[in-house]
């Protein structure tokens, strides 16, 4: 059985990653998940593995120790976030083409150790956009914005190494730039 593709979406916190994540999946029904893991509470409408792996802080760094990530970062003081080796493992040996929503760094590190990966960033029309969006969600105070608001300089100057880049000034039209870029790379 052949191994699956692999296609990473990553954006600064905000820029509609997740929702265009979604958007593809639905797009691409054969397109497998792979479901991140993180120490931040479950937000209102998440499932446990499904959303993500939630672990406690032990778990994850006992994780990180017995080497079970692909890649792991702490996005945020005291918030891991990682890529379980077992979860790209289960979908690539199925044959499954997988897709990743991914912070900036976590994109850079699954190209490095996939080079074949395709990274697609998601980039906001304006900082001033996605701060408007932060602030729109609800589903954080204003400590918490402004800690993801300081990481927005790094993550796009980051943003520069992937292969594809997306504004998303428009959901629909970004979801359908996205499509064509992964509808590609699944068929080469």
């Amino acid at each position: 059985m052949s191994r699956g593709k692999l296609v990473v979406i990553s954006a600064p916190s905000g820029s509609g990653k997740t929702t265009i994540a979604k958007g593809i999946l639905r797009l691409n029904p054969s397109l497998g998940f792979s479901v991140s893991a993180t120490t931040r509470p479950m937000r209102n409408g998440e499932v446990d593995g499904k959303d993500y792996f939630f672990l406690s802080e032990d778990e994850f760094k006992r994780r990180v120790a017995a080497d079970e990530f692909v890649e792991w970062e702490e996005v945020y003081p005291g918030k891991l976030y990682g890529t379980l080796k077992s979860e790209v493992e289960r979908l690539l040996t199925a044959g499954c083409d997988v897709l990743f929503d991914l912070d900036v760094k976590g994109g850079l590190s699954i190209q490095r150790k996939y080079p074949e990966a395709c990274i697609i960033f998601i980039q906001p029309p304006s900082i001033e956009a996605l701060q408007q969006r932060l602030e729109g969600r609800k589903t954080e105070g204003a400590e918490t914005i402004a800690k993801r608001m300081e990481r927005v300089p790094m993550e796009m100057e980051l943003g520069k190494q992937f292969t594809h880049r997306v504004v998303n000034d428009d959901l629909q039209t970004a979801i359908a730039n996205v499509q064509t870029i992964v509808s590609k790379h699944l068929r080469t």
